[in-house]
């Protein structure tokens, strides 16, 4: 048999499929695949910079899957190449090669997460539905990938204050990944210049400080006469 994932049952399988799918619609540089101890976690970038000067905040999509439990890796593919394999409902078809985008190398912490305040996930879909008009709205016709990519990073890197500081990207992902589904309060979490919004379905993790609760700049030196 070729390379593939074995996962605990056909579900599981199904949810690897479907969340490969929607990040290929949206990323050419692969989904990250880390399995341990029974659990499949699955890391996308919906958003990401390319280069040092691309404003792009970056924005990755998460979804933990159960799996079987000697199953240990941690490397990157092509999204869209991940497949069913005949006559094997909980297995994964992997392609022979793997990818090393940028993104991948940016590690979120595994501890130290502090709970925010929540939000609501109608907000969240609220802002990703007018982001996406925005860019629709100011993409010229014809337009080259790098007209398209100035738009996408000054509408999805923009902050919002009902979003706590977070850029709108945050809200984009949680979206274009189908991890909004009817009504819940999104968990909040921050560590470092990380953060965490949990929900139902997945994890969107945000990378970059937030702006909200930024204290006054004080000033140092001699007092004036």
């Amino acid at each position: 048999m070729s390379p593939h994932l074995l996962l605990a049952d056909a579900e599981s399988a199904a949810d690897a499929l479907t969340f490969a799918g929607r990040a290929a619609r949206f990323t050419n540089e692969g989904v990250r695949l880390q399995a341990a101890r029974g659990v499949l976690a699955m890391t996308a970038a919906p958003l990401a910079p390319k280069g040092l000067l691309d404003p792009t905040p970056t924005v990755l999509a998460m979804r933990t899957l159960a799996a079987d439990p000697e199953l240990e890796c941690d490397l990157v593919v092509d999204a869209a190449s991940l497949s069913a394999v005949p006559g094997e409902t909980t297995a994964v078809g992997l392609p022979d090669t793997a990818l090393s985008p940028a993104w991948a190398g940016i590690a979120p912490p595994r501890g130290g997460w502090r709970e925010q305040d929540g939000i609501d996930a109608s907000v969240l879909a609220a802002k990703a539905q007018s982001g996406m008009t925005r860019v629709a709205d100011a993409v010229p016709t014809d337009a080259g990938e790098d007209a398209v990519r100035t738009v996408r990073a000054a509408v999805w890197g923009e902050r919002d204050d009902e979003l706590g500081g977070l850029p709108l990207g945050a809200a984009f992902a949680a979206l274009s990944m189908g991890f909004i589904s009817g009504a819940e309060t999104v968990r909040v979490f921050t560590s470092g210049p990380w953060t965490r919004l949990t929900l139902q379905r997945g994890h969107v993790l945000v990378r970059g400080p937030v702006a909200s609760g930024l204290t006054p700049v004080r000033r140092t030196g001699a007092p004036e006469s």
